[in-house]
């Protein structure tokens, strides 16, 4: 089971980039971020004349999250339980139907939380905790689950080319840190790190000041399995030359494959 999470930066801007990319990697799986579509208005059709089936909760304008999968899903849900008032676009999970075994699967597009302090960074820290309280009842079922997407976190200084200019950014504060760890240490296993060590490993290069062609990037796209979906890990890892692509987004699909 080959699973992607790629923020693509609105699909109506980056529909071709994304059929491309689809053509050529053929993804079992993919969970897209900020979508900034209506569900009504997703271009549906590119990607099912493709064989996949697609699942959106998507928002006007921001946001937004989707499932596209080749093989069967069941039981797809829609919003980050914990606050009916909670309007934005941010959470979509089903089970992925391997050939070997189900997968329960949640795509995630975590808050920015900038500018910081400030009621954005509040709701930044408020939505980590319901993260947290799914992640435990995700523990719970003890079978194979992963949550992968855009976290806008920043785990460890060697995950920016240059930390010092993180330091007082929303992705990089103590708190949220703090936060991405409490999740962690539920008994989570971030994928990537698992396979890959040290610095210069980034998922996110602004389009401002050249930051691609000079690698200052950052990675702030994961992968956490339960223990018994990291008993499945083959492999995870993060495709860069999409970056370098005509009209890309400034993020690049993580991969994830498991023995499902």
């Amino acid at each position: 089971m080959r699973i992607a999470t790629f923020n693509i930066n609105g699909i109506k801007a980056r529909i071709s980039a994304l059929t491309d990319w689809l053509n050529d990697q053929k993804p079992d799986v993919v969970f897209l971020q900020e979508i900034k579509s209506i569900d009504e208005n997703f271009p549906c059709e590119y990607f099912e004349d493709m064989g996949y089936t697609v699942e959106t909760h998507g928002q006007k304008s921001f946001n937004g999250v989707a499932i596209l999968s080749r093989l069967p899903l069941e039981d797809v849900q829609r919003g980050l339980p914990g606050d009916d008032t909670d309007e934005q676009a941010r959470w979509i999970e089903a089970t992925v139907v391997g050939d070997k075994k189900p997968v329960r699967v949640c795509g995630l597009y975590l808050p920015n939380g900038n500018p910081n302090p400030g009621p954005k960074y509040d709701y930044k820290l408020a939505w980590m905790k319901r993260l947290k309280t799914r992640a435990q009842a995700l523990l719970n079922t003890e079978e194979p689950g992963v949550m992968c997407g855009d976290y806008n976190v920043i785990p460890q200084d060697e995950d920016a080319a240059n930390p010092q200019v993180w330091q007082t950014d929303a992705l990089a504060r103590p708190e949220t840190r703090a936060a991405y760890r409490e999740i962690l240490n539920l008994g989570f296993t971030e994928a990537f790190r698992t396979r890959t060590q040290g610095p210069g490993h980034y998922s996110f290069w602004d389009y401002q000041a050249g930051a691609w062609n000079r690698n200052d990037g950052i990675r702030i796209d994961h992968h956490l399995l339960t223990p018994q979906a990291a008993d499945l890990l083959k492999e995870c890892w993060i495709e860069n030359a999409v970056r370098g692509r005509e009209k890309p987004s400034d993020h690049v699909p993580v991969w994830l494959e498991l023995d499902a």
